[in-house]
C-alpha cells in the first residue's frame, strides 16, 4: 500500500448532497423538485467542461446559476430573479453525507483538503454551515486557475499547496469523470461509488471502490 499523506476531497457529490436541494425546488415548484435536481446538477458540469474547452471561464456561481435558468426554461417553468436567488442561496446550505464527520475525524492524522469546482466563498460558506470547517487545513478552488476540473492543472494545486508529492496524497471524489481525471494525474484515488455505477471508460481505474466515506477509513487504515 502506497503511503499517505494528504487526503483531498472533492466536495459537491462526495462531502455534499447536491440533491438536498430538491426540497427547496419543491417549494418553489411542486411536483417538479426531483427533475429540477437532476437536470440542474447536469448541465452544471456541461458548462463546466464546456466553458474549459472554449476558454470562456465563469466562476462556479455564475455556472450555478445559468444552469438553474437553463433547466427552469427546459421545464417550461416560470420564475423571477428571487426564486433563482432563492434556489442558489440552497447551494450554501447543502447537507453533507450522514457519515462524513465521522470520517474526517478518523482522517485526521492527515493533512486534509477540498479541491472543487465551487468558488472560495461557496466552498467556505457550505463548510462552515455545516460544522466541518475545523477538518480541513485548506480549501481550494479552481477559481485562482480559471478552469475547471478534469484539467491536471487543477490536481497540481492540491500538489503545490500540500506540499506533497501527487503518489502520496489520496484524491476522493464520487464522481467517475473526476476520479478519472485525479488518477491520470498521478494522484492514488479513491471513487465514492454511492450509487453502483459501473465504471467510466477513459482508461483508468481508481485504487479504492468504496460505497461511502466510513468504509474508506477501513481500507485505507
Amino acid at each position: 500500500m502506497r503511503v499517505i499523506e494528504a487526503v483531498v476531497f472533492d466536495a459537491y457529490g462526495t462531502l455534499f448532497d447536491v440533491h438536498s436541494v430538491v426540497d427547496a425546488c419543491e417549494d418553489s415548484f411542486p411536483g417538479y423538485g426531483e427533475q429540477i435536481s437532476q437536470i440542474w446538477r447536469q448541465k452544471q458540469l456541461e458548462y463546466t467542461w464546456l466553458r474549459a474547452l472554449m476558454r470562456q471561464y465563469a466562476n462556479f456561481e455564475e455556472v450555478n446559476r445559468d444552469a438553474l435558468k437553463y433547466t427552469l426554461h427546459q421545464l417550461k417553468l416560470k420564475f423571477d430573479n428571487s426564486i433563482v436567488e432563492r434556489l442558489l442561496n440552497a447551494y450554501l446550505r447543502l447537507e453533507h453525507y450522514s457519515e462524513v464527520p465521522q470520517a474526517l475525524k478518523a482522517f485526521q492524522p492527515y493533512k486534509l483538503a477540498i479541491l472543487s469546482n465551487g468558488t472560495t466563498n461557496m466552498l467556505e460558506t457550505v463548510v462552515r454551515n455545516t460544522g466541518l470547517r475545523t477538518y480541513f487545513n485548506d480549501i481550494l478552488s479552481v477559481d485562482e486557475l480559471q478552469t475547471y476540473k478534469p484539467d491536471p492543472r487543477v490536481y497540481e494545486l492540491a500538489v503545490s499547496t500540500l506540499g506533497v508529492v501527487k503518489k502520496q496524497i489520496l484524491f476522493v471524489s464520487s464522481n467517475g469523470w473526476d476520479v478519472a481525471g485525479g488518477k491520470a494525474f498521478g494522484f492514488t484515488v479513491a471513487w465514492v461509488n454511492r450509487q453502483g455505477k459501473p465504471h467510466e471508460e477513459l482508461g483508468v481505474r481508481p485504487d479504492y471502490v468504496v460505497r461511502n466515506l466510513l468504509e474508506l477509513v477501513d481500507t485505507v487504515s
